[in-house]
């Protein structure tokens, strides 16, 4: 990735893995098999690669994942089952631990790049950036998808909205094009906390999108572009269609 500016090597930014075992779609879902190894471990190996991390840290609601955790080598830390969402997990280890920025990183996208991570830090830390999450390109033929998250953005990369309908509405073409999210968060520890105290926003539960209560209460993400766009696994399909595409690239192991 180049040099790093000395900003972002000072400041203490630690990855968080929320790890639910409870899953309507996939019991289990973080000990779910892929090639011979848990799917918490191929994230949890995958996100211990980005160079910009102090360190990754697993928060679950479940000794079964903790002694996976354990048998893997992986630094992991019991939260409340009754979080209600991957960021109150992730808040909760923010309060027990010295951070200046945590990043969520999805619990469920076991080929998680290192890179896409890197380069999220790199762009925000050194700006004192509030809050960011990644954005790639995506095929029009999703964007009526209402599991791919759309972003409309600002001059200056700042999201304007998050959407499951197709935003921005195509009235006439090539003005805009869609921008998928990928729904890894960077926070400020502050801005994480604080967040995490409010109410659900109504345009939060209308979309069932937790990212938009930052909106909601004037808290800007910024969105970083990135080239990475890997499937996530919540069911067995995709369970499979991840297996599936370790094969492609000939991938055997973390």
């Amino acid at each position: 990735m180049g040099e790093v500016a000395p900003m972002t090597r000072a400041a203490k930014v630690v990855g968080v893995i929320p790890a639910r075992y409870a899953s309507t779609r996939l019991p289990g879902k973080p000990l779910a098999d892929i090639l011979g190894r848990p799917m918490i471990e191929w994230v949890w190996t995958r996100a211990s690669c980005a160079k910009l991390l102090s360190k990754v840290v697993i928060a679950t609601d479940d000794e079964r994942i903790m002694a996976a955790a354990a048998r893997f080598g992986a630094p992991a830390v019991m939260t409340s089952p009754d979080c209600a969402s991957g960021t109150d997990r992730v808040a909760e280890v923010a309060r027990k631990t010295r951070a200046d920025y945590l990043v969520n990183i999805q619990g469920d996208e076991p080929l998680i790049d290192p890179d896409a991570l890197d380069a999220l830090v790199a762009a925000s830390v050194p700006h004192k950036v509030a809050m960011a999450t990644l954005g790639c390109g995506m095929r029009e033929a999703d964007a009526k998808n209402p599991v791919v998250v759309k972003i409309v953005v600002d001059g200056r990369g700042y999201a304007l909205y998050f959407s499951r309908a197709p935003i921005p509405y195509q009235r006439a073409t090539g003005y805009a094009s869609f921008i998928k999210h990928v729904g890894v968060y960077l926070y400020r520890r502050d801005i994480l906390l604080r967040l995490a105290a409010l109410p659900p926003a109504p345009v939060e539960l209308a979309e069932s999108l937790e990212q938009l209560r930052a909106l909601y209460n004037g808290v800007r993400i910024k969105v970083v572009h990135t080239n990475y766009d890997s499937p996530h696994v919540d069911d067995a399909d995709e369970l499979a269609a991840v297996v599936a595409e370790c094969g492609r690239r000939g991938i055997t192991e973390p």
